[in-house]
């Protein structure tokens, strides 16, 4: 127990140290230390640096939150109160820990001390990548941000112009399933591509499934035809939705 808490300690002292020197070039790049204000937007996972006269946009990947008030790490992965599809990239660091045990990396929640958040998040930056890392305070919780890469704002508007407003779980991507695929009971569960939580997605892409019968249906023409699509009758849901539907299946 003890070698493993020591090697985990100079795994981590490695990592931030790694991260520090890349986060150097990274500000200097960027200038990220000269905007006055932020702005994160969870629905479409971006965030905004401005000032007066300019501003800049990045691609985020929740890391997790540190809570200055009870002094507690929360791992993105397990806040359920977060409707960030890609902090399920954070389930990468979660796997890791558990093959190497440390107990840091697969607790959900734990006590901590000013310098838990950017240990973590510099593990998190070694393990998942991106081009550098960022933090925000407010009302004493810091949350941490991977950045992943720099958009424009126009970029920024395609991405929330195409979420749909779940009333359950409010703005998100959108996804296709058929009308007999509900998350109440099992009826299989068919996808025009394997999934998971948080994936991104190509351009053209949009998460699809249907159920056993429609599969049915479907493979009687060998494709999607006029009669099969009656049959199936495709609704719109949103990502949650379509995860909690296919875990429901599974």
């Amino acid at each position: 127990m003890i070698f493993r808490t020591l090697k985990y300690k100079k795994y981590a002292e490695n990592s931030c140290q790694n991260l520090t020197e890349f986060q150097d070039n990274f500000r200097n790049k960027y200038d990220t230390d000269n905007y006055e204000n932020w702005f994160y937007n969870q629905s479409s996972e971006t965030l905004r640096l401005y000032s007066e006269n300019k501003e800049i946009y990045f691609k985020y990947i929740p890391i997790g939150t540190f809570s200055q008030n009870k002094n507690t790490w929360m791992w993105s992965w397990a806040n359920e109160s977060s409707v960030e599809p890609r902090k399920f990239q954070t389930l990468k660091v979660k796997e890791f820990g558990e093959k190497k045990k440390y107990e840091n990396l697969t607790k959900e929640h734990f006590e901590g001390d000013n310098f838990t958040g950017w240990e973590l998040t510099s593990i998190a930056f070694e393990i998942i990548g991106g081009i550098g890392t960022y933090r925000v305070i407010s009302d004493n919780l810091e949350k941490y941000f991977l950045l992943t890469e720099e958009i424009t704002k126009e970029e920024v508007e395609k991405i929330e112009s195409e979420l749909i407003d779940c009333g359950v779980h409010g703005k998100l991507r959108k996804a296709f399933v058929c009308q007999h695929l509900n998350s109440k009971q099992k009826t299989g569960f068919e996808e025009a591509f394997e999934t998971y939580r948080g994936m991104e997605l190509d351009e053209d892409d949009d998460f699809q499934a249907w159920c056993s019968e429609c599969e049915k249906e479907r493979l009687k023409t060998d494709g999607w035809d006029d009669e099969s699509m009656e049959f199936a009758k495709i609704n719109l849901v949103c990502e949650k939705c379509y995860f909690e539907i296919k875990e429901i299946n599974e």
